[in-house]
């Protein structure tokens, strides 16, 4: 069986998450919405904002400024809601929504573009790298261990 080549080229998106930038291949972005009022999540930590309703989910809404300990960012810029696809799996939470500020670009990217940026010292939780794509510092969030989480509590809490 012959194995297909890697894309040398993947559509990406920068999600501006207070002053971090989430870097995220394009198709885990199902949509950018407005704010709606979410749902309060009794004992949730506070990266956790509650439950949004998206589409007939209830969508767990993550501020990932605050669970890896970034500044909040422009207060002038708009508040939205970028759905994402979960990884992990699991049929109970098939999608994660991040809160952001200001509005996702789209950007397309290959090896030589992204710079790991990360000093050796340990990174903040939800962080799986850092790394400098052109101009912009950004992060790539551990999705994985972001979901592993939000099942643990959701299944506490609900």
């Amino acid at each position: 069986m012959s194995e297909l080549p890697l894309p040398r080229e993947i559509r990406c998106v920068l999600v501006p998450a207070g002053n971090l930038r989430l870097l995220l291949p394009n198709a885990t972005v199902a949509e950018v919405i407005t704010l709606p009022t979410p749902e309060p999540v009794e004992g949730a930590p506070e990266w956790v904002l509650g439950r949004i309703a998206w589409r007939g989910w209830r969508v767990p809404l993550v501020a990932f400024t605050k669970l890896a300990g970034a500044g909040e960012g422009d207060p002038d810029l708009a508040l939205r809601v970028a759905v994402l696809k979960a990884l992990g799996g699991n049929p109970k939470l098939p999608f994660v929504a991040v809160l952001t500020r200001g509005f996702p670009r789209l950007t397309t990217l290959n090896a030589e573009l992204i710079i790991p940026t990360h000093d050796g010292t340990p990174l903040p939780p939800g962080v799986k790298a850092q790394v400098l794509v052109r101009d912009d510092l950004a992060v790539i969030p551990d999705l994985e261990w972001v979901e592993n989480e939000l099942a643990g509590l959701l299944d506490l809490a609900g």
